[in-house]
């Protein structure tokens, strides 16, 4: 009698959560999904004028909380939540770019908790679950745009779509993500520079793992401002690059910079970018 052979199958190496949980990608019900992003945005110049101008510095902080809903990793449910600080350079006061850490909200700064957002991630096809869409209501927590020629927020409510899709090469070391943002800002004009106006944001981000726990990545995005009423178009393009390192199984860092290389009717600076994500 011929002998019965025992199949053992291979294992499998395990994804990190930067491999696993692109922004594609859904938590399962009972997970929580937390994010702290922090963009530092400084400027010298812009397309206004021709060389240097006084610096101007934005930095927003923005958390994320999701959990899931549901069996089936399609639909997920939390808020978002945005703070900022703002600094701006005058001819008497010349003011540093690491000035926004200082909150101090003098005459040429502000500061506050400016914006929160109910807000929903969903995979419309259960058969593409590497492709979801994010729908958040931005509510402005602001009574002033801007004070003494400092911007803080903007001052209407903003509708934002994002929608994303990744797809990872053979062999686990390459992966492409894409991203395409929708923003249509309501309000009358009067009330602020954005209101009645939609941005398109597109986005494409490749990365290569030289290991599970580490990729490098090169990214190029793009915003067009489309003027819906309200006189003002705008635009620009920014390239750049970063890092992602899985500190532990739960928890990831990462590192983004990007340089504003071309635009209308905007500033061109420079962001530096830190990320803290938890997956519980």
């Amino acid at each position: 009698m011929k002998e019965k052979e025992e199949m053992v199958d291979e294992p499998q190496q395990e994804q990190s959560n930067i491999q696993q949980y692109t922004p594609s990608k859904l938590i399962g019900k009972g997970q929580v999904d937390i994010k702290w992003f922090n963009n530092l945005y400084t400027q010298t110049k812009s397309t206004f004028s021709e060389g240097k101008e006084p610096r101007q510095s934005f930095f927003t902080s923005t958390f994320e909380f999701y959990t899931g809903v549901g069996q089936n990793k399609r639909v997920n449910l939390g808020f978002i939540a945005r703070l900022r600080s703002n600094v701006i350079s005058t001819q008497d006061n010349d003011r540093g770019a690491l000035d926004v850490f200082n909150f101090s909200g003098d005459n040429n700064s502000r500061s506050g908790l400016t914006a929160f957002a109910p807000s929903i991630k969903f995979v419309p096809f259960a058969s593409l679950s590497n492709f979801s869409i994010q729908s958040s209501f931005f509510i402005p927590l602001i009574d002033n745009e801007t004070e003494n020629g400092v911007f803080l927020e903007q001052k209407g409510s903003v509708w934002q779509n994002r929608l994303f899709y990744d797809y990872t090469f053979p062999g686990n070391k390459w992966q492409l993500f894409t991203e395409l943002t929708t923003e249509l800002n309501f309000g009358d004009e009067e009330k602020s520079f954005a209101n009645n106006s939609l941005n398109i944001n597109p986005g494409v981000f490749l990365s290569y793992f030289p290991s599970s726990k580490f990729t490098v990545l090169a990214l190029a995005q793009h915003s067009q401002r489309i003027d819906l009423g309200n006189n003002f178009a705008q635009d620009f393009t920014a390239v750049g690059g970063g890092a992602k390192y899985q500190l532990t199984k739960a928890l990831n860092l990462e590192i983004l910079y990007t340089n504003f290389v071309r635009g209308s009717n905007t500033g061109l600076g420079q962001t530096f970018n830190l990320g803290l994500r938890g997956i519980f």
